[in-house]
C-alpha cells in the first residue's frame, strides 16, 4: 500500500500572544508585558487538511486553582485530539480545560496543553481568548496564518524525500499477539505492529511492546496479577507494581517523550471468565485512560484501537467477534483520545478480499495466506495488510501521526 505522504509546513511560523489589555500577533515568537494574562498559541505543523498546535497560557494575575480557556476558530477548524487538557468544541467555539493535575497555575507561571485539528479552506489562528470567562481583548489583530500546503504529491514507488524540518518521533504499540513482534523470524503469528513501520517514513520508529496472551491489565502490571479473583470480580494485583515494559515507557530518559504516539489494542483476552487474564468493563475502560493520561502527561499523543477481528463467516459475510467495543469508545470520549475502529475495519477487509464464506482450511487459499491454523492469528501477509488499514484509518481520520506516513 502506498500512500501519498503529507507536507508539512509552517513548522514553528506562528505564534499569537494575546493579552489581557491588548493584543499582539506575529510571525515567530510573540512576547509582551501586561497584567491578566496570556496565551501563546503555535501552530508546531501543518499538512493537507490537519495541524498540530500548541498553547501556553501565562497567568500575570492572581494565582487560579482550576482553568478554562475558550477561543472561537475563524474557518471552520475542527479539534481532533488534544493533550493536557479537555477540549470540546460547539461549532466554531473551543473551550479548552484543565485536566486536574496541572489546574493551579501561580502568578507569573505557565501552563501549557496541545491538540491536532482539521481544516478545509484556511487555517487561521485565532485572535482573542477568555481565562475563566473573561475576555483577554484589544485592538482586532490582523493573523499571519501559515501558507496553505499544497496539493499531496502522486504516490510513487520511491517515497519522496521527508521534509527536513519534520521532528523525528516514536511509535509505541501496546497490545496482545495480534500487534506483536513473531517469536522467530516467519513464525506465526505475525502481529500488525510488526508490519506497521514499512508505512511510515524513516522520521518515525516503531517500538513494538506487545505481548502475546496479555489483557490490558497483565500487559500492565506483569507478573503480578494473580489467579484469585476479588469480592468486586477483579483480579488482585500483588504487589501492585508495574511491568517493566510499561515503566520503560514512562521512563524520563529513554520512554514517551512529547510529540511521541502511543496505540494501545486490547479486549481479546480480556474478556476471559477467570484470573488472571479476567477484565471488566469498568476496569478496562479505568486502565486505558490510565495509560492516556500517562502519554498525554508526557505530551506523547495517546490513540485506542477497537481488537482486530478473527474471521467469522456469516454465510458468505465476516462478521464482528470482538468484545470490549463499546468501552474503548467511552473511554476514548472520557479521555479526549481518538478511536481507530479496527475491528470493524478488518471485519470488512474481510468481505472486500471475500475470505467467507471457506471450508475451514487455514492452510491453504486466500484464507490460508492471510491467517495463522487457528484462524485468529495472521501470517505475514496478513500482518502486513491489517496495519496499512491501521495507515489507512490515520489518514482518514486525519490524526497527526497521518503526516508520518509514507
Amino acid at each position: 500500500m502506498r500512500a501519498a505522504r503529507r507536507r508539512l509546513a509552517g513548522l514553528g511560523a506562528i505564534t499569537l500572544a494575546v493579552l489581557a489589555g491588548g493584543v499582539a500577533v506575529a510571525s515567530g515568537n510573540a512576547t509582551a508585558a501586561a497584567t491578566g494574562c496570556r496565551v501563546d498559541y503555535r501552530v508546531t505543523s501543518e499538512w493537507q487538511g490537519g495541524f498540530g498546535a500548541d498553547v501556553t497560557i501565562t497567568n500575570l494575575g492572581d494565582p487560579v486553582t482550576g482553568w478554562t480557556l475558550t477561543w472561537a476558530f475563524a474557518s471552520g477548524q475542527r479539534v481532533s485530539q488534544a493533550w493536557n487538557a479537555t477540549v470540546t468544541q460547539d461549532g466554531t467555539a473551543v473551550s479548552a480545560k484543565d485536566v486536574g493535575y496541572n489546574g493551579t497555575v501561580g502568578t507569573g507561571a505557565g501552563v501549557s496543553f496541545g491538540f491536532n485539528g482539521a481544516w478545509t479552506t484556511a487555517n487561521p489562528v485565532p485572535t482573542t481568548f477568555a481565562l475563566n470567562g473573561v475576555s483577554c481583548t484589544g485592538a482586532t489583530p490582523t493573523a499571519t496564518p501559515c501558507p496553505p500546503p499544497s496539493t499531496p504529491p502522486t504516490p510513487t514507488p520511491t517515497p519522496t524525500p521527508t521534509p527536513s524540518t519534520q521532528p523525528p518521533v516514536t511509535v509505541w504499540l501496546a497490545g496482545d499477539s495480534t500487534v506483536a513482534n513473531p517469536s522467530s523470524s516467519g513464525a506465526c503469528p505475525v502481529g500488525w505492529g510488526n508490519q506497521f513501520g514499512q508505512y511510515l517514513n524513516g522520521n518515525a520508529t516503531v517500538v513494538n511492546s506487545a505481548v502475546g496472551g496479555r489483557s490490558i491489565q497483565t500487559w500492565l502490571y506483569d507478573p503480578n496479577v494473580t489467579t484469585t479473583m476479588n469480592a468486586a470480580g477483579e483480579c488482585v494485583i500483588n504487589p501492585q507494581t508495574y511491568s517493566t515494559r510499561w515503566q520503560a515507557m514512562l521512563n524520563a530518559t529513554g520512554g514517551m517523550k512529547a510529540g511521541d504516539y502511543l496505540l494501545i489494542q486490547f479486549g481479546i483476552n480480556d474478556g476471559s471468565t477467570t484470573c488472571n487474564r479476567h477484565v471488566g468493563s469498568a476496569r478496562y475502560r479505568e486502565l486505558l485512560g490510565v495509560m492516556a493520561r500517562a502519554a498525554q502527561q508526557r505530551g506523547a499523543y495517546p490513540i485506542f484501537l477497537t481488537p482486530a477481528a478473527a474471521i467469522t463467516c456469516s454465510g458468505s459475510t465476516a462478521v464482528g467477534n470482538r468484545g470490549f467495543l463499546t468501552e474503548t469508545f467511552d473511554a476514548g470520549r472520557a479521555n479526549n483520545v481518538p478511536v481507530i475502529d479496527l475491528h470493524k475495519l478488518s471485519y470488512t477487509l474481510y468481505n472486500t478480499l471475500r475470505l467467507c464464506p471457506n471450508n475451514g482450511d487455514y492452510n491453504s487459499g486466500a484464507v490460508g495466506a492471510f491467517f495463522c491454523a487457528d484462524h485468529t492469528h495472521f501470517e505475514t501477509a496478513g500482518a502486513r495488510q491489517i496495519a496499512g488499514v491501521v495507515a489507512t484509518a490515520l489518514r482518514n481520520q486525519q490524526l497527526g501521526l497521518a503526516a508520518y506516513l509514507r
